[in-house]
C-alpha cells in the first residue's frame, strides 16, 4: 500500500550550538575547552556564532552531528541520499528482510493522471505477486539442496529463506518503501541542504531534506539559520537552468 515519508530527529550532540562555539573560540584563546563552555552566555554563543557563520569558518561546525531516521521513502530516494559520502547510513536489508506486502511511494505527478494511479498500484501489485511466486520457488529449491547436504528440515527452511528472498528482490520497484538512519555533521548538512533543497532536485528528496532542515531549525536555528539551497545566500547559481523562482524559494525558506 502507499506509504508517506516520516522524518524524525532521533538524537543530536548535545547543546550544539554552545559546543561549536567553544570549539571555534579554542582557536583563538589560551584557555582550555571546559573553561570556555563554563563561561559562555547564550549571549556570547549568539554573537560568536553568527561571526563565525559571515567569516565561513566552517571546520567547528563539524563537531555537532545529527541523527535522523527515515521511513516511508522510496529506494529512489535512498540511491540519492547514499551519495553523500561524508555521512553514515544503517539501511533496511532486502537481502534479510522479507517485502511481502511491500509499501511503495507513488509520485505526485503519477497520482494526478487519469488512470495514473491505477495504473501505478497495478504495477505494484504485479510486482508483489512476482516477488512471491519467485521466493517461494527458491526457498522451496534451496531447502531440498540444504537438506540434501545434512541440514535438519528446520535449518534448512531458515538459510533458505534468506537464499531466497535474496534472489527474489530483484524484481522490487524503485517505488519500494525503505527505512534508513542517517548521521551528518552540520556542515555536511549544510552542503546537503544545498544541493537538495534547491527546486531543480528531485521532488522526493527534496521533501526529505525540507523536513529536516525544519528539524534541525528547532534544535540549532542559528546554525542552521541560513540553510536551503544555495539562492538563500547569494546568487542562484545554476545559470541557464536556474527555476526563476528565487524570491518565492528564500521566502519559502526564511518561513521554516
Amino acid at each position: 500500500m502507499e506509504t508517506r515519508l516520516s522524518v524524525t530527529l532521533i538524537q543530536h550532540t548535545p547543546d550544539p550550538e554552545k559546543l561549536v562555539a567553544a570549539a571555534a573560540k579554542l582557536c583563538y584563546s589560551k584557555a582550555g575547552a571546559g573553561e570556555i563552555m563554563e563561561d559562555l552566555t547564550d549571549d556570547n554563543v549568539e554573537r560568536f556564532l553568527t561571526r563565525l557563520m559571515d567569516m565561513g569558518h566552517a571546520s567547528p561546525i563539524e563537531h555537532a552531528s545529527f541523527t535522523f531516521a527515515i521511513e516511508g521513502v522510496s529506494r529512489a530516494l535512498t540511491h540519492q541520499l547514499v551519495r553523500h559520502r561524508m555521512a553514515s547510513f544503517s539501511q533496511k536489508s532486502q537481502r534479510y528482510v522479507s517485502e511481502g506486502q511491500f509499501n511503495y511511494v507513488i509520485p505526485p505527478e503519477i497520482k494526478a493522471l487519469p488512470d495514473g494511479e491505477k495504473i501505478f498500484v497495478e504495477g505494484m501489485e504485479n510486482a508483489q505477486k512476482t516477488y512471491d511466486a519467485l521466493a517461494e520457488k527458491l526457498i522451496e529449491k534451496y531447502t531440498g539442496d540444504l537438506m540434501a547436504s545434512g541440514l535438519s528440515e528446520k535449518q534448512a527452511a531458515m538459510a533458505a529463506e534468506k537464499q531466497g528472498i535474496e534472489d527474489a528482490r530483484f524484481v522490487l520497484p524503485n517505488a519500494c518503501e525503505t527505512k534508513i538512519v542517517t548521521t551528518m555533521n552540520t556542515r555536511e548538512l549544510l552542503h546537503f541542504f544545498n544541493q537538495r533543497c534547491c527546486n531543480r532536485a528531485q521532488w522526493e528528496i527534496r521533501e526529505l531534506a525540507t523536513q529536516m532542515l525544519r528539524e534541525c531549525k528547532i534544535v540549532a536555528p542559528l546554525l542552521f539559520k541560513n540553510g536551503g539551497p544555495r539562492c538563500v545566500e547569494g546568487p542562484c547559481p545554476e545559470g541557464s537552468m536556474t527555476c526563476g523562482k528565487i524570491t518565492e524559494v528564500r521566502e519559502k525558506f526564511k518561513q521554516i
